[in-house]
C-alpha cells in the first residue's frame, strides 16, 4: 500500500478525471499481483449533501484507495471533491485534532490522549474509527535461488530482533526442507520514520511471537535489527539492492519492485499472500465492541490460526467525529464515506487492497448512517 508522504493531494480537477500527485518517497501505482482480480461492487444510492469540498490527511497507506474512491465520489455526486494529503498517521490524527481536516486516515485506530482531545474538536462527541481500507502485509525478500520461501511468526521474529542472523540457520531450514539455502548474512531492512505499517507489523509479532518478540509495538521500529530506510518505497529499494535482505512492506512495493514474497505459516501450513487468503483472514475479524467505534480486535486478526488465511495485514481507518460537524461537513463527510464503502471498493484488489467483505462492510455503513 500505498505512496508519498510528503504530502501529495489527491483531488478532481474536472468532472471523471482524477489527479494524483506524488511527489515524495513512497511513490507507487503498481498493480497488485493477488489473485481474485476486481471486485464488483454494487451502486449505491446517495444523498449528495454537504459542502462541495471536504479536506482529508494522513496514512500513506490508504492513498492509492483514496484515488479510487475520489473518483467513484465524483462519478456519483458531480460537483463534489475530497483532497487527501498523504502526510502519514500521525500527522493525519494531530491535523483532524486541531480542526484542520474533516477527517484522518490512520494505519493505528486514534486512542488515549488522542481520542480524548479528538473529542474535543468534535464538540464533544466521539471520535470513531471506520476501517475503510485493508490490504496485506509482505514479508518481500532479496535471496537468488530461493523462490518459495516459508517463514512463521517465531522465525520472522528472531530475524527482525537479531535472533537469527544467517539464511542457513537451522530454524529456517526447518521450515525449508527443500530450499538451497545460503550462508548469506541475513540484512533486515525497516521503517526508519513512524509508520503505521511498523506499528501493525510488531503488534502481529508481539501476538503470533511473544515468547520471541518481547520488544512490544508502536509505530517507531523497535527490533534492534538491521537497516532504516523512510517509507516504503524507500524500504523496497533497500531490499532491492542488498542481498540477503528482508522487510515487511505494503504488497504494492514487492509487486513494483518485483520483490520474492515468503509464504506464512500461521500454524496450518504455508499460506500464500493472495486476495483470497487475506479477505479469509479479514472475514474471521471481530471489533473491540458493538459500537459504532470500530476498533479491529486485533488478536483476532493476528492470532488467527485458521488454514488459509494470510495473518499480516494492516487495516486502516478513517477517524471522524460521531457528531459535532456542522451540517455541511457531516453531510458531505457521510456521503464520501458511503460512496467509497460502496461503489469505491471495486477495484481495490488491482492495487494490492481487499474489498470489504459483506458482514464486515454492513457494520461500516451502519456507522457512516449514525455520524450525527
Amino acid at each position: 500500500m500505498k505512496l508519498n508522504r510528503s504530502g501529495a493531494a489527491i483531488s478532481l480537477l474536472a468532472a471523471g478525471a482524477l489527479l494524483l500527485s506524488a511527489c515524495g518517497s513512497d511513490n507507487n501505482v503498481a498493480p497488485s499481483a493477488s489473485s481474485g482480480g476486481s471486485a464488483v461492487a454494487p451502486a449505491a444510492s446517495v444523498t449528495c449533501d454537504g459542502k462541495d469540498n471536504l479536506a482529508a490527511e494522513g496514512s500513506s497507506a490508504q492513498q492509492n484507495a483514496m484515488a479510487s474512491f475520489v473518483a467513484a465520489y465524483q462519478a456519483a455526486c458531480p460537483g463534489k471533491n475530497l483532497a487527501y494529503t498523504a502526510s502519514g498517521s500521525g500527522t493525519g490524527r494531530k491535523q483532524f485534532i486541531a480542526g484542520l481536516v474533516d477527517f484522518a486516515g490512520s494505519d493505528s485506530a486514534i486512542k488515549t490522549e488522542e481520542a480524548t482531545k479528538a473529542a474535543t474538536r468534535c464538540g464533544g462527541g466521539e471520535a470513531w474509527n471506520i476501517p475503510m481500507v485493508i490490504g496485506p502485509i509482505a514479508l518481500a525478500y532479496n535471496l537468488p535461488g530461493v523462490d518459495k520461501l516459508v517463514l512463521n511468526a517465531d522465525v520472522t521474529a528472531a530475524i527482525f530482533n537479531g535472533g537469527i542472523t544467517t539464511w542457513d540457520d537451522a530454524k529456517i531450514k526447518a521450515l525449508n526442507p527443500d530450499a538451497k539455502l545460503p550462508s548469506t548474512a541475513v540484512a533486515p531492512q525497516y521503517r526508519s520514520d513512524s509508520s503505521g505499517t511498523t506499528d501493525n507489523f510488531q503488534t502481529y509479532l508481539g501476538t503470533a511471537s511473544p515468547t520471541v518478540w518481547t520488544q512490544g509495538a508502536g509505530s517507531d521500529f523497535k527490533g534492534g535489527a538491521g537497516q532504516g530506510s523512510k517509507g516504503s518505497s524507500g524500504v523496497a529499494q533497500a531490499v532491492g539492492a542488498t542481498e540477503g535482505s528482508i522487510a515487511y512492506i505494503e504488497e504494492s512495493f514487492a509487486t513494483q519492485g518485483k520483490l520474492s514474497v515468503a509464504r506464512v505459516d500461521n500454524g496450518s501450513g504455508p499460506v500464500e499472500l493472495t486476495t483470497d487468503n487475506v479477505a479469509k483472514t479479514i472475514n474471521a475479524a471481530k471489533f473491540k465492541d458493538d459500537t459504532n467505534n470500530l476498533v479491529i480486535n486485533l488478536t483476532s486478526v493476528f492470532g488467527s490460526k485458521e488454514a488459509g488465511s494470510y495473518p499480516i495485514v494492516l487495516a486502516t481507518y478513517e477517524i471522524v467525529c460521531s457528531t459535532g460537524y456542522s451540517a455541511d461537513v457531516s453531510g458531505a463527510v457521510k456521503a464520501f464515506l458511503s460512496v467509497a464503502a460502496n461503489q469505491g471498493q471495486a477495484g481495490l484488489a488491482d492495487s494490492g487492497y481487499v474489498p470489504l467483505p459483506d458482514a464486515f462492510k454492513a457494520r461500516v455503513t451502519t456507522a457512516i448512517d449514525a455520524i450525527a
